[in-house]
């Protein structure tokens, strides 16, 4: 009796051995030490993986923003990055109300929309037809996990948001404001799509302003990526990934001469990065065109330092602020050792017209205007810090911007895995691309079909709406993308052409939406992320540096630069996100990758 005991303890002892062998068998690397690549390797770790991080660059945090703090919407618009910010501790303080609604800066004068109402009535009013306008758009869209799910949706692919812009008769400065206000969210607007505008827009349909800023992240997003790093047991930086080659056995992933084995791959980098790393088995055509032709937004994020606030006292710019003048997004944050900084976002063909110029030409140009409506600024003024996101030779520009005609082909088409290959970033959300909350997300959806690769699931296409537009419909897209031309002053202080009223485009026009169309389902809260065992004691990173955005001392209130938002299977809906908060408040600057 006591031998058979025995003898059944033995077993059961081998096999809980065997479970914990196999469990640490379990191998993955993750490219990209982003908040997408941060968040993935973080949850396969808890899961009971072994994770190596590599990172090329000597910092982590990607895209984070300079910001000493963003601010970040609530539960309701960022589930998943409230929950991190939750799991862990990290500080948070109340927006004041000032910051939770837009401000406005019209020729060197801060308005407030209350402001806007009362000094400005026809400005006032033009944004508010402008609103409702696109409000009816956005809800001609019924799922915006399927934008183009019919032809007259379609269509809207095929014509840039500045054509139909013209069609609204818009006052000069009002459509100032607005051309400015899309630049900062995505791109320039003769560069985007319509039909993606709308969907964005249907995504944060019927979501406050006052929610999408409804607290301060101290320390910005660098805090939150900082708090993963610590949790990381293999981190690599300064470790460019040359080539990732997959076999029935497991996949080999090259840095240098050095050669990483494992069992599958989380890329969590963004499309221009992608470009440099070659593949075995190679991608497949439509993939390569993706990598070549998706349109990402051009930003420049400037932070120029003073002694004392020399702006009006009542100008209290904080959150966002738009400019009619070339400045672009702005906001207002204390110093940390005094004074006051100004954090300034060029961004479209604003940032484009930039490229040329080095870091000190540009802080002069945008000083040199900022000295025109307060003439205190020069003498002030002590310093700068800049990021150059347009030239970044990794990222090609901040986040996702799709541009006309490219959801017709490129829609969803990073959310599958390819093989032992699973995809994270920004890019690779649909509900909230350029922004933290969709930084994250794809990081925990990854995690998951990495784990459901290891179980045996296979990932099929997902479907996309009409199979193709009409061929004058494409034509009208190519002359949609077509840059604008100007001089550089025009361009930077005047707001460039699409302030001035462009040339329509010829596009066709797509059918009128419903007389009455019944509101769009709210989409369901995203699931948290996995409650994970408490990890064992962070084992210091090789050699992990702060991440990338350095505090002053993150995307908007988190697109970003991040403009998200776990795991879940891609074809859920998920509960509106924050707009990419022009990405300061976390796209303050959201969107890191």
């Amino acid at each position: 009796m006591s031998v058979g005991w025995l003898r059944a303890c033995a077993l059961v002892v081998l096999g809980l051995f065997s479970v914990t062998a196999l469990a640490k068998d379990k191998t993955a690397i993750v490219i990209g030490g982003g908040l997408s690549g941060l968040t993935a390797a973080y949850e396969l770790q808890n899961k009971g993986w072994q994770v190596t991080l590599l990172e090329a660059k000597p910092s982590l945090g990607g895209r984070s923003g300079m910001a000493t703090s963003e601010w970040i919407g609530n539960d309701k618009t960022q589930p998943v990055l409230n929950k991190y910010v939750s799991t862990f501790k990290l500080n948070t303080t109340p927006a004041p109300e000032f910051v939770r609604t837009p401000g406005y800066l019209i020729d060197g004068e801060y308005f407030s929309a209350a402001d806007l109402t009362t000094k400005q009535p026809a400005t006032a009013e033009a944004l508010k037809r402008y609103e409702k306008t696109l409000d009816d758009l956005s809800r001609s869209i019924d799922d915006p996990q399927n934008p183009a799910a019919t032809n007259t949706l379609h269509a809207l692919d095929q014509i840039n948001v500045s054509s139909w812009l013209d069609k609204q008769n818009l006052p000069a400065t009002a459509r100032q404001l607005i051309n400015q206000q899309i630049r900062s969210r995505y791109d320039e607007p003769s560069r985007l799509s319509l039909l993606y505008f709308a969907q964005q827009n249907r995504v944060y349909r019927g979501v406050s302003d006052r929610d999408l800023r409804a607290s301060r992240l101290v320390g910005g997003s660098p805090v939150l990526a900082q708090a993963f790093v610590k949790q990381l047991k293999t981190i690599k930086t300064n470790s460019p990934v040359s080539s990732i080659t997959q076999d029935k056995d497991g996949v080999t992933v090259k840095v240098g001469s050095v050669g990483y084995q494992a069992d599958y791959v989380v890329l969590a980098v963004p499309l221009r990065a992608l470009s440099k790393i070659q593949l075995t088995p190679a991608l497949d055509a439509q993939h390569l065109a993706a990598i070549k032709g998706t349109n990402y937004g051009w930003r420049d994020q400037i932070m120029l330092k003073f002694k004392t606030p020399v702006w009006e006292s009542k100008a209290r710019m904080s959150g966002e602020i738009y400019s009619n003048t070339g400045l672009g997004m702005l906001w207002i944050e204390p110093a940390l050792k005094g004074g006051a900084n100004v954090v300034i976002n060029l961004s479209g063909d604003n940032a484009r017209v930039m490229q040329a110029f080095g870091d000190k030409q540009m802080v002069d140009q945008v000083l040199i205007r900022l000295h025109a409506f307060y003439p205190q600024a020069r003498g002030s003024f002590t310093g700068y810090e800049i990021r150059r996101y347009s030239t970044d030779p990794s990222t090609g520009g901040s986040y996702l911007a799709f541009g006309p005609g490219q959801i017709s082909k490129y829609w969803r088409l990073w959310e599958r895995p390819l093989q032992r290959v699973a995809f994270a970033g920004e890019h690779t959300d649909t509900l909230y691309p350029g922004t933290l909350e969709g930084a994250l997300r794809t990081g925990q959806r990854a995690a998951s079909q990495v784990e459901d690769l290891a179980a045996g699931k296979s990932f099929e296409p997902a479907k996309v709406g009409p199979a193709a537009a009409t061929a004058a419909a494409a034509g009208a897209a190519g002359a949609a993308v077509a840059a604008k031309k100007g001089n550089f002053f025009t361009n930077l202080f005047g707001g460039s052409d699409d302030d001035k009223k462009p040339e329509p485009v010829k596009a066709p026009e797509p059918a009128p939406a419903p007389a009455a169309p019944a509101p769009a389902p709210t989409p369901a809260p995203a699931p948290a992320p996995v409650e994970a065992p408490k990890p064992a004691a962070p084992v210091k990173a090789e050699p992990a540096k702060k991440a990338a955005a350095k505090p002053a001392a993150k995307k908007p209130a988190a697109k970003t630069e991040a403009k998200k938002p776990a795991a879940k299977p891609a074809a859920k809906k998920a509960e509106p996100a924050k707009k990419p908060a022009a990405k300061p408040a976390a796209t303050t600057e959201t969107k890191a990758q």
